[in-house]
């Protein structure tokens, strides 16, 4: 029975994902009292939230009324930019510029491609609409907003069956008021119509990019814009009483209102819960240099953690044409945890094409019907499935029992499938699959460390996510890893980063500057302005507690094409601040290209501020306790990752090893909502905190 009485401080977060939602409920700020794995509801995504947080309040104990707050990501925005499911939309940009997105950036993402993919940037030229208007870089109004033109523009709009309009003017973001103007007519002229403002989506200079931006937001604004309020409507009639907010793909939170106005800054939100959740545990566990990897059912995402802070970005794209290739997505200009996705998950499909190349995603089967073994209407083989025909699934406790699976019906889908065609036994069909996956898990991981200049070999690996620690020994060993982390709780490892993310937003504008001669003045009122808009948002989430800022500017030699990101003092800057700041652009300039550029002018383009609400500093852990044999709960045959041989393996049930257990692979270590794959060249050990350790053991006789 719900205890009506029950103590304040319980948190719940809300991770809706291709395949499954992942739910968690906190009390205080670490201690995981429930979580469960429920499957999504694609037509319908609020249905399996509210069934997720019912099975943890049910196994709580607890009413709503005792969740203090609730943290949601969704994939909902992603998915429909991803699949083509977002709005109508039609863009209004000056006289002149109707092509920006036809020109983009005037260059081809493959030179010599001949049938070369564009990427599918929302808008035909069909739906490009023009009117005159004209300001320059400072904010100068050059020429007026037409007025008379509009009633035209509107009846233009209608013609083509515009649901959603994006407005981006010429260097709007030094003076948005032909924006507001025109916002503000057509508001009368077409009621109900989502319009998405350049200047308060990604008010930066490059006019591409902020179009591309500001299109992507109009895609999805009447989809989030309906979701929202149902989402919050449905969870208040349950008897919530906390307010809901919403994970950014940069990591922090915001509130309901702001989501729906900008709900470009909720794509990615739920990988960014992940990697909150690994620079987590890198300040934990000490480890400078780490690796997230997150494999769900329908992705794996992987992120570079330095000094336990994630890599951060201004930019990324959506739907790549060619998936390792930059410039062949849709270029979306928002801060962002800077990671690679890819279509290798769970439910990834495997297939055999015409010229007998066995293909393993980035197609999935999703959360419906799903993969063959759910027994849920599937048909087609995918990963999930080739790794229950070897062995390393126990058929009756997958998803938290929730999921009986059947090994008949994913070894006949693979013998169909991929044995068939490539004319094999079904069992050498799944080692293929598991191994098509793996590489190329791995070999985006070493694609996005070599990207970021950055070496694999020492970074400690973390894995989560429901599929992650069954394929991490898998994939660590390919990319050169020695060492993985498997967290307390891994399947639902995205949604509990959520609830140690900080309430935030950042803000970013476009003002030219030469450094020499800097008007201060001018500069610190322009952060005057971010502060209070960016605190105005935060103090929504976050009433009371201190915050704290980070201040950014993108400096570089003039002439150049691209900036760097150097930090500001949290403050007004004063002329003293000058020469450090200074020899702050210089260093970091040396260190990515070896040389400074002695004699040459320095501008600023770009100014950043973000501002966090405080968060709780985790304690250090405790040293692992010495070695302590165990004896397997059973052993079952397995298909052996390294030979591809049938072997014998030990199960373990996670939650029955004491701190200090030691096992050695081959070995499956089976809980809730997951199972770890030790593999035969790995051991493992218990921490003190539940945490797994996975080490090589060629490494950890070097160790020795």
């Amino acid at each position: 029975m719900a205890n009506p009485h029950a103590p304040p401080g319980f948190r719940l977060a809300i991770d809706v994902g291709g395949t499954f939602t992942d739910t968690v409920l906190l009390r205080g700020t670490a201690k995981i009292v429930a979580s469960s794995k429920t499957p999504t509801t694609p037509e319908a995504p609020t249905e399996g939230a509210l069934s997720g947080a019912e099975v943890v309040l049910a196994e709580a104990g607890l009413p709503w009324s005792a969740v203090s707050g609730l943290i949601h990501g969704t994939t909902l925005a992603t998915n429909a930019l991803i699949e083509k499911r977002g709005a109508v939309v039609a863009t209004i940009t000056t006289s002149g510029f109707r092509d920006i997105l036809e020109i983009a950036y005037e260059r081809r993402y493959a030179q010599y491609a001949i049938n070369l993919e564009k990427p599918d940037l929302l808008v035909p030229r069909r739906r490009a609409f023009t009117i005159g208007e004209r300001v320059d870089a400072t904010g100068r109004a050059l020429q007026p907003l037409d007025l008379s033109a509009i009633a035209g523009l509107a009846e233009a709009l209608r013609s083509v069956g515009t649901e959603a309009v994006a407005i981006c003017l010429l260097h709007s973001y030094a003076n948005p008021a032909h924006e507001l103007a025109l916002a503000e007519a057509l508001t009368a002229h077409l009621p109900g119509v989502a319009l998405s403002l350049s200047h308060q989506v990604s008010p930066e200079a490059r006019e591409f990019d902020r179009l591309s931006t500001t299109i992507a937001n109009a895609y999805v604004q009447p989809l989030m814009g309906t979701y929202l309020p149902e989402f919050q409507r449905r969870f208040v009639q349950r008897g919530l009483t906390c307010p809901i907010l919403m994970m950014t793909a940069s990591g922090g939170m915001t509130t309901l209102e702001t989501a729906a106005r900008l709900p470009i800054r909720l794509v990615e939100s739920g990988p960014a819960g992940g990697a909150i959740l690994a620079a987590r545990l890198a300040r934990e566990t000490g480890a400078d240099q780490v690796l997230s990897f997150d494999m769900g059912g329908t992705t794996a995402k992987l992120c570079l953690i330095d000094s336990a802070r994630p890599r951060t970005a201004r930019s990324f794209e959506i739907a790549r044409a060619a998936r390792f290739i930059k410039g062949s997505g849709m270029p979306v200009r928002i801060p962002v945890i800077e990671m690679i996705e890819i279509g290798a998950g769970g439910g990834s499909l495997a297939s055999v094409d015409r010229v007998g190349r066995l293909q393993v995603g980035p197609e999935s089967a999703g959360a419906d019907p799903g993969p063959a073994c759910f027994a849920k209407g599937g048909t087609r083989a995918t990963v999930t499935d080739a790794d229950m025909a070897l062995g390393f699934l126990d058929p009756a406790r997958f998803a938290e029992g929730r999921l009986h699976l059947s090994s008949d019906a994913a070894e006949q889908a693979i013998a169909r499938d991929v044995a068939k065609p490539l004319g094999c036994a079904a069992g050498q069909a799944a080692f293929a699959i598991s191994e098509i996956v793996d590489e190329t898990m791995a070999a985006a991981a070493r694609m996005h460390a070599v990207e970021s200049g950055s070496d694999l070999a020492p970074r400690l690996m973390i894995a989560f996510g429901g599929n992650g620690p069954l394929h991490a020994t898998r994939v660590a060993r390919r990319a050169g890893l020695a060492r993985i982390l498997i967290p307390r709780d891994p399947g639902v490892g995205s949604a509990l980063g959520f609830l140690f993310a900080p309430v935030s937003f950042e803000v970013i504008r476009s003002r030219y500057a030469l450094f020499e001669g800097l008007d201060l003045l001018s500069i610190n009122r322009l952060f005057a302005e971010m502060v209070e808009e960016a605190e105005a948002v935060v103090r929504q989430g976050a009433p009371e507690g201190a915050l704290t800022q980070r201040r950014v500017a993108f400096m570089r030699y003039r002439g150049q094409g691209h900036e760097i990101e150097i930090a500001l003092p949290p403050r007004d800057l004063t002329e003293l601040d000058l020469p450090d700041l200074k020899a702050a652009f210089e260093a970091e300039y040396a260190r990515q290209f070896s040389r400074t550029v002695p004699g040459m002018v320095i501008e600023i383009l770009n100014w950043g501020l973000s501002i966090a609400s405080s968060t709780e500093i985790p304690h250090p852990l405790s040293a692992t306790p010495g070695a302590v044999a165990v004896t397997p709960r059973k052993t079952r045959e397995i298909t052996c990752d390294l030979t591809g041989a049938p072997c014998i393996a030990d199960v373990h049930d996670r939650w029955d090893l004491p701190p200090g257990a030691r096992i050695l692979g081959p070995a499956l270590i089976v809980e809730a909502q997951t199972t770890t794959l030790l593999s035969a060249d790995f051991s493992a050990q218990v921490d003190a905190v539940g945490n797994l350790w996975l080490t090589r053991r060629d490494e950890e006789d070097n160790m020795q």
